[in-house]
């Protein structure tokens, strides 16, 4: 197996380089490099740049607007926009379900929606998890009944990443109690400016306004925003997880933040400890490991045979390490990475004062946030079964 790049594959990376460096706004990239918070106007214009020049659904075929890329162009384009320092797409509208609207919407439904998401114009958000429906989503309560023209939905989502930007939800209903859990689930596409939507923030440890509550309350929501049949919501959503598992993987910011963390060892003066250089190797190794598993979905995918269904595998490596660079970058700058005043930094201050680092500034706010990845996207644990059930036999 070779997992080489062609030239052909060379000359594309070095393209998709430059346009990224003559396109991506400096003010943007030295946030991203930095892990300073992004406003939704940045991750919404670097959305409109990507969509202006096609990028945005980059991982479309050609029929529906994108650019018909391979699964390796396709890696490229993230490694490249990764390293750049380019905000990551949020990944609810382009990546995860525009493609279910693609393999099970009707052509009404694919027109209508499918541009606003091309062109980060429309901001969609995600209603799975519920209050006490989490790793286990088919017990979803959320209710949407039928009557006539519309469905009528009642219920409550959490977690809902984002959510306090959101135009569109595309979310899980139970329409039917009847048989297994998963046989009552259908794929519902809602409005959030309806009347009975309420978002609600969930404020985390570090101040931050990331995660919601949204209530729905009578909302109507007319009967042609079914995507596919009713009660088939649960195999579409599976379509939907393993886009979304493997995107949490994101082998290409852990490159990006694992010289992140050299630079930080570097400037705290703790590069030079064996022990710690020894943890700092030990990942390298780890991130190299996944890029690997990863080339080797692409190079299944290209040679047209069928690979292992590895998106548990992706998620469960990708997430853990992502919390031990976060955990290695607290260690490196010690107590200079624990203060985190969100009122200092909302004003400018990160750590730009004399003999300060910058980059220590939100630390403590990345580390606390990497809690999650292990838990959201269907927990370790839980993707641990699966790929004894799938791929172990």
């Amino acid at each position: 197996m070779d997992l080489s790049f062609t030239p052909e594959e060379q000359k594309f990376r070095e393209e998709v380089r430059a346009w990224v460096k003559e396109n991506l706004p400096k003010e943007i990239s030295n946030k991203v490099h930095n892990a300073l918070e992004l406003t939704r106007d940045d991750l919404q214009g670097w959305a409109k740049i990507l969509g202006k020049k096609g990028w945005l659904g980059y991982g479309w075929p050609k029929e529906f607007g994108g650019p018909g890329w391979t699964a390796v162009q396709r890696h490229l384009f993230e490694e490249e926009t990764a390293l750049a320092g380019a905000p990551r797409i949020v990944p609810f509208g382009p990546v995860m379900v525009a493609p279910v609207i693609m393999a099970f919407g009707n052509a009404e439904q694919q027109k209508r929606f499918l541009p606003g998401i091309a062109s980060g114009e429309v901001w969609w958000s995600q209603g799975y998890s519920e209050p006490g429906s989490g790793s286990d989503l088919a017990s979803l309560k959320t209710k949407a009944e039928r009557k006539g023209d519309k469905y009528i939905v009642n219920g409550q989502k959490t977690w809902t990443t984002l959510g306090q930007y959101g135009d569109w939800m595309f979310n899980l209903v139970r329409t039917s109690s009847d048989g297994k859990p998963q046989t009552g689930i259908s794929f519902l596409l809602l409005d959030m400016k309806s009347p009975g939507v309420t978002v609600r923030p969930i404020k985390l440890l570090d101040g931050g306004h990331e995660v919601n509550e949204v209530f729905f309350d009578n909302v109507e929501v007319p009967a042609e925003n079914l995507i596919g049949e009713e009660n088939k919501g649960w195999t579409y959503a599976k379509h939907l997880l393993s886009h979304e598992r493997t995107n949490i993987a994101d082998v290409n910011r852990a490159k990006r933040e694992l010289e992140r963390l050299k630079r930080i060892a570097k400037s705290e003066g703790v590069y030079e400890d064996q022990r710690f250089r020894d943890e700092i190797a030990r990942l390298e190794v780890d991130i190299v490991a996944l890029e690997m598993m990863v080339l080797r979905v692409l190079s299944a995918a290209t040679s047209g045979k069928n690979s292992l269904d590895v998106a548990g595998l992706l998620k469960i490596r990708g997430s853990e390490i992502q919390q031990r660079y976060s955990e290695l970058m607290m260690l490196a700058g010690g107590a200079y990475s624990l203060p985190l005043i969100r009122e200092a930094m909302e004003a400018g201050w990160q750590g730009n004062f004399p003999g300060g680092n910058p980059a220590l500034a939100p630390l403590a706010s990345t580390f606390f946030n990497m809690r999650k990845t292990t838990i959201y996207g269907g927990s370790n644990e839980v993707q641990r079964n699966i790929v004894a059930q799938t791929v172990l036999g």
